[in-house]
């Protein structure tokens, strides 16, 4: 019983700038499950209209399994990528002035605003075997439209502002006065950099690098039309789910999109087990 009031009392000893814990808290769970939760436990209810054998038939079919591939291990490797330039950009955007500085910072941003589709249709035109980058590349041997290249460049469009965008404002908070104790006591560039500078800067590295994976797992829009959706080839997760809606295979549908949900879960928990592990080893 004592430790029910000392409970209330903590709450009550809070300033309130909503309404009291118990409406606020309520309304939280009813938002989260109405545009969540709900939906969440709806694809897995939908499957399970579907035997255990159909849903096995269903999300080991090779076609899917390959899907599988493209769409969760050019994720993985978008991401790692997005994670060492993002790193580089927003380092270049807060240690150095330059003219078009503003310019360069507001680019970032481009595919948080530009609509998937016209980012997909921009790239798939710029590196088609004719377009202007493309036919030049052609000369190289290198295709990048229609192949799993063309879908990785695609990704890394849309999950290169997460990077940035999570890294930036840490790195702009960082006292330069400890980079300068640290020189002063001997260091060197290397060592001021991975002992001084980079520790506190791992976790929102981690936090962006698990953005851009979650972004690029559930992109369709702008992959779709660099692609080229070649069965066995370059097809990606997400196609496989609207092939089986259009067939009007909505339970189909759900288990594949059951999966993704799955790994996905399982590969950002992963994440954020290193980026705890990361904030536990730099506070002791």
């Amino acid at each position: 019983m004592k430790s029910q009031f000392s409970f209330l009392r903590f709450f009550k000893s809070q300033p309130q700038v909503i309404p009291g814990f118990g409406l606020s808290l309520g309304f939280t769970l009813f938002y989260l499950a109405l545009i969540v939760l709900i939906p969440l436990a709806g694809i897995f209810i939908k499957s399970s209209s579907l035997s255990w054998e159909e849903i096995w038939m269903t999300v080991t079919h090779p076609r899917v399994l390959h899907s599988y591939k493209i769409s969760f291990g050019l994720s993985l490797l978008a991401s790692l990528i997005n994670g060492f330039f993002g790193f580089v950009i927003a380092w270049v955007l807060v240690r150095y002035s330059f003219p078009g500085k503003r310019i360069l910072d507001a680019l970032i941003d481009l595919p948080f605003a530009l609509p998937t589709a016209v980012a997909g249709i921009t790239l798939c035109s710029l590196y088609a075997p004719s377009g202007w980058i493309g036919r030049y590349l052609e000369l190289l041997g290198l295709k990048v439209s229609y192949t799993p290249l063309g879908i990785l460049l695609a990704l890394i469009f849309i999950g290169t502002p997460f990077v940035v965008r999570t890294v930036q404002p840490v790195l702009e908070d960082l006292d330069q006065e400890v980079e300068e104790a640290a020189i002063s006591l001997g260091a060197d560039r290397l060592q001021t950099f991975f002992r001084v500078l980079m520790p506190p800067l791992i976790p929102p590295l981690l936090t962006g690098i698990a953005l851009a994976f979650a972004r690029a797992v559930g992109e369709y829009g702008s992959v779709i039309f660099i692609a080229g959706n070649m069965p066995m080839k370059s097809e990606i997760t997400p196609l496989m789910i609207v092939i089986q809606l259009e067939q009007y295979e909505y339970a189909k549908a759900t288990a594949i999109a059951g999966v993704m949900l799955v790994v996905s879960f399982l590969i950002l928990l992963c994440i954020n087990l290193l980026q705890s592990w990361s904030s536990r080893y730099q506070r002791n």
